[in-house]
Order: structure tokens, then C-alpha cells, then sequence
């Protein structure tokens, strides 16, 4: 089976995750069966159109309510040889059943069947006595029938050293299958010993390559809302200075600028008549309407990130008060929200949304605490080095 996901229902004010599948129900009216979704929730309940729980699903495959296979579909052709076979165990309501029961444990964050079998596998690699033999035996009938083939993660060579492993010595894998010596029973655990010894190769690449990578969660995520203040903006300062419409004086790129909006669309206009407009509107909102309507300089779109990151590097640089608002999110995801601004700039609740905003906020908030930390100096006055050799463009 399919699953898909994630899903879920809440009782309680508490969220049940939850994960579904396809399956065929019979219908109370014609009997003829039809596909729908059978929904399997962390606490166990069941729902295809009525809610249940596994033993309610036990008798719903029982009876042919529910079927996992399409009713009417031509029966697979036999196999020649079980052990020649590419293909698994056929799907039957027993399996799916303790598929289900499965993916049930999977939800809760315990080990399923397969997770199991590992451990069984590990087990008897560190202590390779018959009766850990036995019980990777046992483990690895616990896994659904149509699944054993995939429990390894190997689509070459697929569940066959544990098949070879489980049989005894001298008789036919699959009864049809080689016969197994001591030799081929060495065989298949050194093809787990490889298989760990490049599991732990990998391990060791990664953790270099990606020795800087976040060693935990950060701090929750920041959402800088988009904010009306009718009376005026607040004295004491607070994350409402991340909006590029908050009145902070910047001095880039040969210009000063009441904000951040002013800068960003008084530079994207191609017209110097418009780009004065633009600078002495009375509020950043203005200053965006009259940028809207003003025709763009040819390069804007090229353009237009680097010029945001190098407004939003003076605009913090210039006030270290803001600044101080800014590093005071710590490593927090910055979510820049609101309904004036494009969904290129903003975080948008659909695919449109590229939350460039929040993102150079975090960049500068880096930026800036690497100059703390690594004593560096900034002239305030500019940007970036790399900003200065194209002022004289804008």
C-alpha cells in the first residue's frame, strides 16, 4: 500500500496525527465497490466513511466490505521459483491488517516491524547464537508478508541474505532455492558488516561535510505582522522596526531616505522626477503607491534583492537601537507577513510566498552579530564593500 500524509483530527484541543491510504468499499446501495480513503489515526481509530478501530477493520476485510486489492482484477500468474521471484508476498487483508497496526506505531514514534527486525539483525551480528537466530526468525515473520521484500533497502538483492540467514544449514532457501552451507551463512553477515561499515563511512563524510550545520531546533519562529498605528508609532521600540515602512533615516547608495520603503521604490524608478516623488512621500505606504505606478528602471528585477539587503544593512548599521530589536530574535525564523507587499517579499499562507524579507532580516541579524563577535568594524555611512563599486549605477 500507498500511504500518504500527513493528516490529522483534534479531540480535545489535542492533535491526533494521522496518515491514509487507498482502498475498495463495497457500497450499502449497489454492493459495487469503490475507491476511498481509508484514514489511520495515532490512537488507534479508523476511519473509511465510518469510524472504527482494527478490530473493526479486521471484520470490515472479513466480510469484504473493504477490499486492498481491486475486486475483479485478473489473479497474478504463479511464480516458477519463490527464490528466482523480483516480486513480494501477495497483498491479502491479514497483511494489510498488520500494516495498519504498523503504521499505527509509526505515528506514535515506536518501532514498527521492520525497525524490529533490525534490531534482531544487530542483535545476532554482535552475538551469533542460534537462538538469536531464532528470534531474527521470528522478527522477520512479524514484518507483513508483502513488505519483507523491501526490509532491507536493497533493490538488488532485496530480502535474500536474510532468507539465507534464517534457513538452516543444508536445506533449499524457499525450497527452491540453494542449498545453504555455513559459508553462505558467513556470506550474508558480512553483507550486513558492509553494509554498516558504509553506513558508518557515509556518516563520517556527512559529519564533516556538514560540520556546520545547526547542532539543534532554534528559537521559535518570529512573525513580524504588518501593523496600522493610527496614533502614531510606539516611543518604546519592539519588532514592529522590522517593517520597512518604520520611519528610520538611511543614508544609501548617494541618497537619504525617511525609510526603507521610500529607498527601495524611489531607487526602482527609471524617471529622476519620480525618484524625488517617491523620496519626500510623507509616509513609506505613499512612497510604495507612488513606486507602483512609477515605470521601472529596465534592471530592477536583476537588481532589486541586493538592493533590499544594502537598505536593510544601513537601515541597522545606522540605528544601533534597531539593530538591538534585531539581535534580540536570536536564531529565530523571521516570518515577514502583511498584505501591501508582493508574496515575493513576504511569507505568504500558499506556494506564492518566498518570504525574501524575513530571510535578509536574518542574513543582516548574522551579519551583524559576526561583527559583534569577530570585533569588526563597519563604516556607517555605507553598506557593504561590494556595494560601493555600484552606487554610481543607481
Amino acid at each position: 500500500m500507498t500511504w500518504r500524509g500527513p493528516t490529522y483530527r483534534t479531540v480535545d484541543g489535542e492533535r491526533i496525527d494521522g496518515a491514509w491510504c487507498h482502498v475498495w468499499q463495497r457500497s450499502r446501495w449497489d454492493a459495487e465497490y469503490h475507491l476511498d480513503d481509508l484514514i489511520v489515526f495515532a490512537d488507534g481509530a479508523v476511519r473509511c466513511q465510518d469510524r472504527t478501530d482494527l478490530a473493526g477493520l479486521k471484520k470490515l476485510l472479513t466480510s469484504g466490505r473493504i477490499s486492498v486489492t481491486r475486486p475483479g482484477a485478473p489473479a497474478l500468474p504463479d511464480e516458477p521459483s519463490k527464490w528466482r521471484s523480483r516480486h513480494g508476498e501477495p497483498l491479502t487483508p491479514e497483511g494489510f491488517l498488520s500494516e495498519v497496526a504498523d503504521k499505527i506505531e509509526e505515528l506514535n514514534g515506536r518501532p514498527t516491524t521492520g525497525q524490529r527486525c533490525w534490531e534482531a539483525i544487530r542483535r545476532y551480528q554482535q552475538e551469533p547464537e542460534e537462538r538469536n537466530r531464532v528470534l531474527l526468525r521470528d522478527a522477520y515473520l512479524a514484518v507483513p508478508p508483502h513488505r519483507r521484500i523491501y526490509v532491507l533497502g536493497d533493490m538488488d538483492l532485496q530480502d535474500r541474505p536474510l532468507r539465507i540467514l534464517l534457513t538452516d544449514l543444508g536445506e533449499a532457501v524457499d525450497g527452491d532455492g540453494p542449498v545453504v552451507t555455513a559459508d553462505m551463512h558467513q556470506e550474508s553477515l558480512d553483507y550486513f558488516r558492509r553494509g554498516d561499515e558504509g553506513v558508518a563511512r557515509e556518516q563520517e563524510r556527512r559529519a564533516v561535510q556538514y560540520a556546520d550545520d545547526p547542532s539543534g531546533p532554534g528559537q521559535s519562529a518570529v512573525i513580524s505582522h504588518q501593523t496600522v498605528f493610527p496614533q502614531g508609532w510606539p516611543e518604546a521600540l519592539g519588532l514592529f522596526v522590522l517593517r520597512n515602512d518604520y520611519p528610520a533615516q538611511i543614508a544609501f547608495a548617494g541618497g537619504t531616505y525617511p525609510s526603507v520603503l521610500h529607498g527601495y521604490w524611489a531607487l526602482s524608478a527609471a524617471d529622476a522626477a519620480d525618484r524625488r516623488l517617491i523620496q519626500e512621500a510623507p509616509s513609506g505606504r505613499e512612497a510604495h503607491d507612488l513606486g507602483g505606478r512609477a515605470v521601472q528602471r529596465a534592471d530592477w528585477p536583476a537588481i532589486r534583492l541586493a538592493v533590499m539587503a544594502g537598505l536593510l544593512r544601513a537601515k541597522f548599521t545606522q540605528h544601533p537601537e534597531l539593530a538591538g530589536v534585531l539581535l534580540s530574535t536570536g536564531d529565530a525564523t523571521i516570518s515577514y507577513t502583511g498584505f501591501s507587499d508582493s508574496p515575493f517579499w513576504r511569507d505568504a499562507p500558499d506556494s506564492r510566498g518566498r518570504n525574501w524579507m524575513g530571510r535578509l532580516l536574518e542574513l543582516v541579524r548574522s551579519e551583524l552579530l559576526a561583527e559583534l563577535s569577530l570585533g569588526g568594524h563597519r563604516d556607517p555611512g555605507s553598506s557593504t564593500v561590494a556595494w560601493k563599486s555600484t552606487r554610481s549605477q543607481i
